[in-house]
């Protein structure tokens, strides 16, 4: 438990109508649910909720702020899906085109007519390296892992399943980026979307920063071993993941690499040596307004205040499901994509067939529902073991609660 006096009680603001997100959060605070947290939510193209509250360093004991940066972990992948849609609305690509077309080398293993949109719609088979992959490598050798990435050859025919590309949808979506831009993702999303929308998202966070990033808490050994490893027994989506893993199945694949990384690795996203490197499936360093901001530009058409991402036809296509699978290969639970960004089930995280975004562990999330021009960032520090986190849906719902009255 951590200890909870006035000065890390929640800072920040709500608009009328919104009270009830702060009594929430004010209540999982006090029951120890969260180490700190951060939430921004826009509505209507207005920023409505700011709130941060609790520690972001527990051995120092420093408060979780408004500027503070947190880890989004996989809600990354978001981030690096609207990349994508950006240069989509500027015609540098065309998502049902051969990746191969972009990135020659590509082509081998049979991936030559793959499209770009299986690869981020993660039907690509590529769900994992055939041989291991370490941190040093992508500090050192990039050209030697992207050529590495080219020769894989696919688990399964491109576009005949669907599976979760855990760690790869980054690392392939870098690669491919690159080639398309000419840029990596970590300097687009400085230069294009950070400083016109003002939106703090890092890839590859510069040093300056470091002072105001919060450390991540790992899961217990008290919750690995009484809540964690009794769920393998049960028919919970929780229970499907941890035997897929020890089988070895696609869902060990999936995260078996970097193993610096992997489930027992958690505490290295602490490390200075991680956050300066870009890591486009779990890396971005934000702060709940940053994100915010982004998915509020996709709730308004493409644009905030002014600064436009993408053009606003581009958005529409987004609210259907490109992919589905009912039992997703990796996650084992039903699941869908629309050119990278998350499509889940309705009882999730909204009750809107059209809203999409991203969630990470821990329980981070990204998320907007353009019909209703809402949009939703929340970062924790605190890990849990829930593939789609409890914290995160119960405060879902209570935004959709508070905006549904506004």
């Amino acid at each position: 438990m951590y200890r909870r006096g006035d000065e890390f009680a929640l800072r920040g603001f709500v608009a009328p109508g919104f009270e009830a997100v702060r009594a929430h959060l004010a209540q999982s605070l006090e029951r120890g649910e969260e180490c700190g947290v951060s939430v921004a939510v826009y509505h209507r193209g207005q920023l409505v909720v700011e709130l941060a509250g609790g520690v972001r360093d527990a051995a120092r004991q420093l408060p979780y702020t408004p500027s503070t940066l947190t880890l989004g972990f996989s809600s990354t992948k978001g981030v690096v899906a609207l990349c994508f849609l950006m240069l989509r609305s500027q015609g540098l690509f065309d998502y049902d085109a051969p990746v191969a077309s972009y990135w020659p080398e590509f082509g081998q293993a049979g991936k030559g007519t793959m499209s770009v949109r299986t690869l981020l719609n993660h039907r690509a088979g590529l769900v994992g390296l055939d041989a291991p992959l370490r941190l040093e490598e992508l500090e050192r050798d990039l050209e030697g892992v992207e050529a590495r990435l080219a020769a894989q050859a696919p688990s399964w025919a491109p576009g005949e399943s669907q599976g979760y590309h855990g760690v790869t949808y980054g690392l392939y979506a870098g690669a491919l980026f690159r080639r398309i831009a000419g840029r990596s993702l970590g300097a687009f999303i400085a230069s294009s979307i950070r400083e016109p929308l003002g939106a703090e998202i890092y890839l590859g966070l510069p040093p300056e920063h470091e002072s105001r990033v919060a450390r991540i808490v790992p899961a217990t050994t008290y919750e690995r071993l009484f809540k964690f490893i009794p769920m393998a027994l049960t028919d919970s989506t929780e229970g499907r993941v941890i035997r897929s893993v020890l089988s070895g199945a696609d869902t060990a694949r999936a995260f078996r690499h970097p193993a610096e990384l992997g489930p027992r690795g958690v505490a290295n996203f602490n490390a200075r040596r991680t956050r300066a490197l870009e890591l486009p499936w779990v890396g971005a360093q934000m702060t709940a307004r940053g994100l915010a901001r982004m998915y509020a530009a996709l709730a308004q058409g493409g644009s905030l205040d002014g600064v436009r991402l993408v053009s606003p036809e581009l958005i529409p296509p987004l609210y259907e499901r490109q992919s589905w699978s009912p039992r997703d290969r990796v996650l084992q639970k039903p699941l869908g994509w629309s050119q990278g960004f998350l499509k889940e089930e309705e009882s999730v995280f909204s009750a809107s067939p059209e809203s999409f975004g991203h969630p990470g562990a821990g329980g981070a999330l990204g998320w907007c529902d353009p019909p209703r021009e809402l949009a939703i960032a929340y970062l924790p520090n605190r890990m849990a073991y829930h593939i789609r986190s409890p914290r995160a849906r119960a405060l879902a719902r209570v935004i959709y609660q508070a905006a549904a009255k506004r």
